[in-house]
């Protein structure tokens, strides 16, 4: 049984654990879903993490009463080799984790440089991330549309099969990862422009995988968690 830490901190958080059982299902992998909304319950038995995104500021301040981020960073300090997955903001907060930690990403990003909500856009991606095939069929899974009270964007809808190979990418108010300082592994790109790095077990992506019906990088996460389980 994997044990994956969601970090209740904001953004598409329903919508990641619909993809996170969506993509065990898919693999065929038994999973509990940790939802992590104090630093306590970031805990040793976890066998990875989901960081989704939001407003990272607003991220960083809601989460101090409870020493949650604390908690989430202290955890990838002692496991560094437990894949953890940030989104967006998520991976603002891998970047830069602040109060003199050392990234966890070796990235540099910038904020909201897409621009504001109304620039927010869909785009098809190149993705080179290692993620194992689905084994099992999840064809009759409600879309997220009928389970939450929001409507996806239009390709999210779709899933990846119209798109030739492609990943559908939704970037709403996102950041942007800068050339100065990127020595991560790029992999996941919008033209030349590098999306999503990954740096050891840890991977940043600047846009939304969990609004998508697209569950490769969260079966890459469920993949990682178990191989690295059986290392250790």
């Amino acid at each position: 049984m994997l044990r994956v830490g969601l970090a209740m901190l904001q953004g598409a958080r329903h919508e990641h654990a619909e993809a996170l059982r969506a993509a065990s299902n898919e693999l065929g992998l038994p999973l509990e879903i940790v939802q992590c909304r104090r630093g306590e319950d970031v805990s040793s038995g976890l066998d990875a993490l989901v960081l989704p995104g939001g407003e990272s500021t607003t991220m960083r301040i809601a989460s101090q009463h409870e020493s949650l981020l604390n908690g989430l960073f202290q955890w990838m300090d002692d496991h560094p080799h437990r894949p953890v997955l940030g989104t967006c903001a998520g991976a603002i907060l891998l970047a830069e984790p602040g109060e003199g930690r050392t990234p966890y990403l070796a990235a540099s990003i910038a904020r909201n440089a897409w621009g504001r909500q109304r620039d927010s856009f869909e785009a098809t991606l190149s993705v080179t991330l290692d993620t194992p095939d689905a084994v099992a069929s999840t064809a009759d899974e409600p879309a997220p549309r009928d389970r939450f009270s929001h409507q996806p964007l239009e390709v999210a809808s779709q899933g990846a099969a119209s798109l030739e190979g492609g990943f559908p990418g939704v970037f709403i108010r996102a950041p942007r990862f800068t050339s100065e300082g990127l020595t991560a592994l790029p992999i996941a790109t919008l033209g030349e422009e590098v999306v999503g790095v990954l740096d050891g077990a840890h991977l940043g992506v600047t846009f939304h995988p969990e609004l998508t019906l697209d569950r490769r990088f969260h079966r890459w996460l469920l993949n990682a968690a178990t191989m690295n389980k059986e290392a250790e």
